[in-house]
């Protein structure tokens, strides 16, 4: 693992959901190939030397990786990963990132985990001294946004599709975790998932918004075996999981090898309404308060493991999420690592990649010709102002829990 290190992390945005044209055909959408990744490698990597940061949050394209039960194609991954290796940059390796290679379908495939945990267990086996893992990325999100809001892959919108897809990558997520476990006893997993909450508008509102500040949890629930309340087990009963689904994941979690991963966006908190609608509210409660909901429920270590915002209040934005990181940490809390997400600018963020558009989305610590931002230079500051400091924090936390 990352010892006593606190970890200043970034990441290389890698989603590749499905999406439909406007035409009716589907495209893949791959923010590497967007970002020009696949061809700049080398050059990101020196980037992230270059800022300091020591830990990166990485993935290649499960999509083009996992050819067929059973078959991979490991060119890309041994050349980026031996690369980090050599840099001496600890990936916390992102193995699924909103969607699946086409010749699986969606997250409504019930042979997923299965197919999933195989090609967990080969890239652990092919390289067996990584440690740090995240299976899955942002579960919640995943499911909802290709299940429930009808976005992404499968592009559904009921709540028996949500619980469908969200029990199977659940599944999925845990049974990766005890693949990899399999030939690398010593990995950890980091769970990188959307922090929410759900704020009623008026009274008339608060039942429902009541009902999502309980579903919001649904996916770390079931990752971590933690027992649900009735509204929950019977909610997902009567969307199509069986009690011997839900056993399943009781028996099966692996908590004692997780940090809980919490992503912050001025996105994730959200307005209520009477008749169940939501929209953003912008930050009301921000990162200490809800981050401190979701420790107190599951008491695991932590790790901020994505914000950004655009620009041009990339800097406030980044001095504002590392002091609420300061202050759990300071508050006892065992925060580990804080994370601007992503190295580069990304493209077509702004409309959830539900459109191809090209349209640039300024929320990188470096642009798209690899210049550094203001957000980079303050990041870049930040890891060196605080290392030391956070150091002595860590053994003092340490010491104080004992």
């Amino acid at each position: 693992m990352a010892g006593n290190k606190f970890m200043f992390t970034t990441g290389i945005e890698n989603s590749y959901p499905t999406i439909q044209l406007p035409d009716g055909s589907t495209k893949r959408v791959d923010e590497m190939e967007k970002t020009d990744h696949y061809r700049r490698w080398r050059e990101d990597f020196d980037l992230v030397k270059e800022t300091g940061i020591e830990f990166l949050r990485y993935g290649v394209p499960y999509y083009k990786t996992h050819l067929a039960p059973g078959k991979y194609d490991w060119a890309f991954a041994d050349e980026t990963f031996n690369r980090l290796k050599e840099l001496d940059i600890t990936p916390i390796v992102d193995l699924c990132h909103f969607g699946v290679p086409d010749w699986i379908g969606n997250f409504q495939n019930p042979a997923f985990p299965e197919l999933f945990a195989e090609y967990a267990g080969a890239f652990a086996a092919r390289f067996p001294y990584l440690t740090l893992y995240t299976p899955v990325n942002e579960i919640f999100i995943t499911a909802m946004f290709s299940a429930q809001y009808g976005w992404w892959n499968e592009r559904l919108c009921s709540d028996f599709a949500f619980v469908t897809a969200l029990k199977h990558i659940c599944k999925a997520n845990v049974m990766a975790m005890q693949a990899i476990l399999a030939v690398q006893p010593e990995a950890a997993f980091i769970q990188s998932e959307s922090s929410e909450y759900f704020h009623a508008i008026d009274p008339r509102a608060r039942p429902i918004a009541r009902f999502l500040n309980q579903k919001r949890f649904l996916s770390l629930d079931l990752t971590y075996g933690y027992p649900l309340n009735v509204s929950m087990y019977e909610y997902l009963l009567s969307n199509g999981m069986t009690k011997e689904e839900y056993e399943w994941f009781t028996l099966n979690q692996v908590k004692a090898r997780c940090i809980m991963g919490n992503d912050y966006y001025v996105t994730n908190e959200h307005l209520v309404h009477p008749d169940g609608c939501t929209q953003a509210s912008g930050e009301i409660f921000g990162y200490y308060v809800i981050t401190n909901q979701y420790y107190k429920r599951y008491r695991l270590p932590i790790m901020h493991t994505e914000t950004n915002i655009k620009m041009p209040a990339c800097t406030e934005w980044l001095l504002k999420q590392w002091a609420n990181v300061h202050r759990l940490k300071h508050d006892g809390v065992p925060i580990i690592g804080f994370t601007w997400y992503s190295l580069l600018h990304q493209v077509d963020w702004d409309t959830a990649l539900r459109e191809d558009n090209g349209n640039v989305n300024e929320l990188g610590l470096y642009d798209l010709d690899r210049k550094i931002m203001p957000v980079g230079q303050a990041f870049k500051d930040l890891i060196v102002n605080w290392k030391d400091i956070i150091m002595e924090e860590s053994y003092g936390l340490v010491f104080h829990n004992l």
